[in-house]
């Protein structure tokens, strides 16, 4: 199998690059990665120009000798080339599996709501980096060698999605926004004061309450900044509160979030499985 990487978002470096490959050659031989020049591009925050990870995911998701995308890493950045990403895609495009998380979500969200591919939230090989990091991008290559046993264990092979909740607050109300209608929406979040978590909920919950949605699962909240007063409120009460508050059914927590034990969650649709 031959995976291509790019990095629609921030640069990773070479030395990383090769520990990833390293592992993988060493547990995953059938695997072939490929990392695209351009994911080591640096230009001011990004990996090169909005123009060269255009190109740089093109490249990747048009090239037939490739059977799936792997993001490299998250950052700000997707939400600049995702709709004309899109848009440049060809038919080679469609039978592939996409893997990412974080900022990359922006990238599986368009894609899902173009109906191509197979948009995986899943470990990149960015996670090499944490503490036990080798595990995170060891379940992303088992996922592709064809091993299911890394995926979110509540998943019951119905629709589902999962975002980082910043990413899907600024999706909702764009072109890039999939059609969630029967969907579990699972969610995660780092970095984040709680009282920011609490207005991310807020946001979300109130523009998905018409989405037809299934229910909300909530993932890990970490890393969370110490604030000058407590807020008075942990992240599962703010979620029971705001999917209650728009008749949301909270199903319960989620086994994802920004950390080495990230699980997989493969996009369904209940659009595309209904043929629709």
């Amino acid at each position: 199998m031959r995976v291509a990487i790019c990095a629609p978002s921030t640069p990773f470096t070479r030395d990383d690059a090769a520990r990833v490959r390293a592992l993988a050659q060493a547990e995953f031989p059938a695997i072939d990665l490929q990392f695209h020049d351009q994911c080591f591009a640096v230009q001011g925050h990004f990996a090169g120009s909005d123009e060269a990870r255009l190109a740089a995911f093109l490249d990747c998701a048009n090239d037939p000798a490739s059977e799936a995308v792997w993001f490299v890493r998250g950052g700000y950045g997707a939400v600049r080339i995702a709709g004309q990403a899109v848009a440049g895609l060809d038919e080679a495009a469609h039978g592939k599996a996409y893997l990412g998380y974080s900022d990359a979500g922006t990238m599986l969200a368009a894609l899902a709501a173009a109906g191509i591919g197979q948009p995986v939230h899943a470990p990149m090989p960015a996670d090499i980096r944490r503490a036990g990091g080798e595990a995170a991008v060891r379940r992303s290559l088992a996922w592709l060698s064809g091993d299911r046993s890394g995926e979110e264990a509540a998943l019951d092979g119905g629709p589902v999605v999962a975002f980082n909740l910043m990413t899907l607050a600024m999706l909702v109300g764009t072109p890039l926004m999939p059609d969630l209608r029967g969907c579990v929406l699972l969610i995660e979040e780092v970095s984040e004061y709680l009282y920011a978590v609490d207005r991310l909920l807020f946001h979300v919950t109130t523009a998905l309450r018409d989405a037809g949605l299934a229910g909300l699962r909530l993932g890990r909240i970490g890393d969370v900044p110490e604030n000058d007063r407590p807020f008075g409120a942990e992240p599962l009460e703010m979620a029971q509160f705001w999917c209650a508050r728009a008749g949301i059914p909270f199903l319960g927590i989620a086994d994802i979030g920004h950390d080495a034990a990230n699980k997989i969650v493969p996009f369904a649709l209940a659009q595309r499985a209904a043929g629709q």
